[in-house]
């Protein structure tokens, strides 16, 4: 008995130094918790009490791949609800008469109104696209390629709702349009500062690629560039290019950052075969919304305007005209009664700041202005025959015959060259009279057909298609008219004599 009770003695003894120890080892553990919890800031925040996850884009730290994980995950469960799938269709007639026109067939279906009546048949061209809900009563992004010339328009949410939408304002010139549907409290998506990307930085793309049926699908790239311009695709250009996968249907879908937030409307990819390959292209989120803000405010795209036709710079004009770098804008030629003129631009300016931000080339310079409100005034950094001077120019507001109407900035894009105003250096270069009329070839593409045609820089051009070309705003006026295809007749001075070349373009 006596050593049951030293057995049950020592058990109970021992019983309370475990204890003892199991106490020390949860203090322990405790205070190695709290460290590890104040090392890590708090890294169980992706949980939150409610046991609901964060809102894509909180800060938090990332310690293994399932964070990284959950990040995006969390992001893409943030922005897919605001993503929406725009479908379009177009009625299109096309005459079914299979014996053309004759009088026999004519004499079956009669003239009414001098005119044949022959039977039509219709045909309904489909098209989808994606789309980005702004506001929560329905205001919707998307491209303006996206719904262009359609006849109905309809927008399925993530939900599975299907609304049909109206055209609030589309604006060609930058492809991005707005539209409306009627509903309310819709996931809406927050807008970033497209500024504020950089290169590198991750992206991820939501849209319906190639088919309804992957609508919502989410890639993930980075942006590869910023600032992308003489892309060849719109009018005003400042693409994010990105290698996050785009492909056809993506466009007018959300390009966020892992904010969670608005930083580009995705536009177009550079493909040779038609599918991805690694380069698209979205407009900035800052240049969306003011073109969606001026759309809204005033039922149309007010844009600031110098009142100046503008070029680049190249390698040959910088040298010609003394200058160090070939960065800046070409005043080619100002237009009478406008802001430029009087504020006294001259053509052979080089504008090379605005607002003492440096201007690169003539598409930033365009852009910029292009973004400023009428009545703006600028200050602008220019090169006047190889001296630096500050001009102030108060902005006006572009006329709509020239914002519908873009002018052939940048010719070589169809021709195979660029042309100028004469200037001093330009004439001196091409060996004419500085009051000779017509316009220099600056630069030409080697593989053009204008160039296989025998045209060469330095030449001065006198006539387009039989039309007398005074100066470069008669040259961009009458290219304006050429499509790919078309038969060009230029009458080409060369030093002492003239003489024509013919080729296509």
């Amino acid at each position: 008995m006596s050593n049951k009770n030293s057995t049950h003695r020592l058990t109970g003894s021992s019983a309370r130094i475990a204890l003892i120890l199991i106490v020390i080892a949860a203090f322990a553990a405790s205070l190695v918790y709290a460290q590890e919890s104040h090392q890590s800031n708090n890294d169980q925040q992706m949980i939150q009490a409610n046991n609901t996850p964060v809102t894509a884009g909180q800060d938090r730290p990332l310690n293994t791949l399932r964070d990284l994980n959950q990040a995006y995950v969390d992001i893409a469960n943030e922005v897919r609800p605001a993503v929406v799938t725009v479908s379009t269709e177009r009625v299109m007639k096309v005459n079914n008469f299979p014996f053309g026109d004759s009088p026999f067939f004519d004499f079956f279906f009669g003239q009414p109104n001098g005119h044949p009546q022959h039977p039509q048949e219709q045909f309904h061209q489909r098209g989808l696209g994606s789309g980005v809900i702004i506001k929560p009563d329905g205001l919707i992004l998307t491209n303006n390629h996206v719904i262009d010339g359609a006849d109905s328009i309809y927008v399925r949410t993530y939900s599975g709702k299907r609304y049909m939408a109206k055209v609030v304002g589309a604006d060609p010139h930058t492809d991005i349009a707005v539209i409306r549907i009627k509903a309310d409290n819709l996931k809406s998506l927050p807008v970033g500062n497209s500024d504020d990307l950089h290169v590198g930085e991750i992206v991820l793309a939501v849209g319906s690629p190639m088919s309804e049926n992957l609508a919502y699908t989410v890639t993930q790239g980075i942006v590869s560039a910023t600032g992308r311009s003489n892309v060849g695709l719109e009018d005003y250009e400042d693409f994010i290019q990105t290698d996050a996968a785009i492909n056809p249907g993506n466009s007018g879908g959300p390009l966020v950052n892992l904010d969670g937030k608005l930083v580009g409307i995705n536009t177009a990819i550079a493909s040779q075969s038609g599918g991805f390959q690694g380069i698209g292209f979205a407009v900035p989120s800052n240049m969306a919304m003011d073109v969606m803000n001026s759309l809204l405010a005033n039922g149309k795209v007010i844009r600031g305007w110098l009142g100046i036709t503008i070029q680049n710079v190249n390698d040959q004009l910088a040298g010609a005209m003394d200058l160090k770098t070939s960065e800046g804008a070409l005043v080619g030629d100002v237009l009478k009664d406008t802001p430029a003129a009087d504020a006294n631009l001259k053509p052979g300016d080089v504008i090379t700041s605005l607002d003492n931000q440096p201007i690169k080339d003539s598409s930033q310079l365009r852009n910029r202005v292009a973004s400023m409100k009428p009545g703006t005034k600028v200050d602008l950094g220019i090169v006047r025959d190889g001296e630096k001077k500050s001009v102030e120019v108060t902005l006006g507001e572009m006329p709509s015959k020239i914002a519908e109407v873009p002018s052939n900035s940048n010719p070589d894009q169809l021709l195979g060259f660029q042309t100028s105003n004469l200037t001093p250096q330009l004439a001196s270069q091409a060996d004419v009279p500085l009051n000779s009329t017509g316009v220099v070839v600056t630069s030409i593409n080697n593989g053009s057909n204008a160039y296989q045609a025998g045209l060469r820089e330095g030449d001065l051009i006198r006539s387009l298609n039989r039309k007398p070309v005074k100066d470069e705003s008669d040259f961009v006026a009458d290219a304006d008219h050429l499509k790919s295809g078309s038969d060009v007749l230029l009458r080409v001075q060369r030093h002492d004599g003239a003489f024509y070349l013919a080729f296509q373009v």
